[in-house]
């Protein structure tokens, strides 16, 4: 009875009430434990449970837990080496520009910057936070290491780097300078001519691409990694460090879903400014916008700690269905799935005047043959030929 209450206390730092009981002649042992509003670590380590597993809590996960635990977040924090000095105001005046356009923070012609922070609750008892380093800093990284953006060429794989850059500065600086850094140097532009203008079509939707820089950068956890981005031949990818909320999953990103931002102060200017909205939708955003440019779907996954989004490029090409091998029918079939959604046999017959046979061998062999095409339906009831994943 002395030693258990002396071990409880030893290895947890917490007291609990131990009691010796007796009922139908048998003796127990009750042990009651308080609640507490703050963590509690045994020999000094933290545990989560996760499932039926525990799991030891260190570095950027444990730091989350702990402010969790006393109700703030990363960027709800002061930051005591820092003052108005350190304030980018060039970076505050587009931010302004952009609030205006946005017409989501009304009142504000005339304030001070630090009057204006106070209303955006950037600061508390005239102290800057966290986040208003992180969104207006000059140099973020002289306070947090790792807010910086690093963007790689690949070749076939992750072995094949070309050459790579980063991309310093707040938020504000990160989201313009690293779109240009791309824009010029890491995608291919095709460019076309209608008449006597010359158009320029991105290999992928720069409405994808911002969208996606967006929630990296409000979302990540600025303890962690930076924010990397890997360019590939047929794919982009960006990857921040941070795992999804808990109760929010890959499936849910892809539907209608409440915003729970892990930066809620960063959302909550950036959603002033008219940089992101307060509903949950920017994975909506991306995957509806690679639809519109007839492009795969996006894909979504946890990784290494944190989340990763990739954008694919349009492999189903007039040109690109040539290299393949396709016969002149199989490549007009394909641009018609592709823009239509299916085709069948009977109207592939009818569309190239062919009959039952040729239109079945011509099919399969971009089922089975190419990969390009899904069968789907029950034979003999009504079968239809979609994009394979679709």
């Amino acid at each position: 009875m002395d030693d258990i209450p002396n071990k409880i206390r030893n290895t947890m730092g917490i007291s609990a009430e131990v009691n010796l009981h007796e009922e139908k002649g048998n003796h127990f042992i009750e042990i009651i434990t308080p609640p507490y509003s703050v963590p509690i670590s045994l020999r000094g380590r933290y545990y989560y449970r996760s499932g039926s597993t525990k799991q030891e809590l260190t570095g950027a996960s444990l730091n989350e837990f702990l402010l969790k635990k006393y109700g703030k977040t990363w960027d709800d924090m002061i930051e005591p080496r820092a003052n108005f000095d350190d304030i980018d105001e060039k970076a505050v005046n587009t931010f302004l520009n952009a609030s205006e356009n946005a017409g989501r923070l009304p009142e504000n012609n005339g304030l001070s910057i630090p009057e204006l922070f106070e209303k955006l609750r950037l600061t508390e008892i005239g102290q800057l936070k966290r986040s208003a380093i992180v969104l207006f800093g000059k140099d973020p990284s002289k306070f947090y290491p790792n807010t910086f953006v690093k963007i790689g060429r690949f070749g076939k794989d992750d072995t094949d780097l070309k050459f790579q850059e980063t991309e310093e500065g707040n938020l504000i600086v990160l989201l313009q300078g690293v779109l240009n850094q791309l824009n010029h140097k890491f995608l291919i532009k095709t460019i076309e001519f209608e008449g006597m203008h010359r158009i320029e079509k991105g290999e992928y939707p720069v409405a994808a691409i911002r969208e996606m820089l967006l929630n990296a950068l409000v979302h990540r956890n600025y303890m962690g990694a930076p924010i990397q981005i890997r360019v590939y031949d047929n794919k982009l990818s960006i990857w921040n460090e941070g795992n999804l909320p808990d109760g929010l999953t890959i499936d849910a990103l892809k539907r209608s879903h409440s915003s729970r931002p892990r930066n809620p102060i960063i959302a909550d200017v950036c959603f002033k400014g008219g940089y992101i909205d307060a509903w949950g939708r920017g994975t909506i955003k991306i995957i509806d916008t690679c639809k519109q440019a007839v492009l795969p779907e996006p894909e979504m996954i946890e990784l290494d700690g944190g989340f990763s989004i990739t954008l694919f490029k349009d492999n189903i090409s007039r040109e690109k269905l040539g290299k393949l091998g396709l016969n002149d029918r199989q490549v007009k079939a394909v641009l018609i799935v592709k823009e239509g959604g299916k085709i069948t046999n009977s109207k592939y017959q009818e569309l190239f005047d062919v009959s039952k046979a040729t239109a079945t061998r011509d099919l399969t062999e971009l089922v089975e043959n190419f990969g390009l095409l899904d069968k789907v339906g029950q034979t003999g009831v009504g079968t239809a030929y979609i994009l394979k994943g679709s």
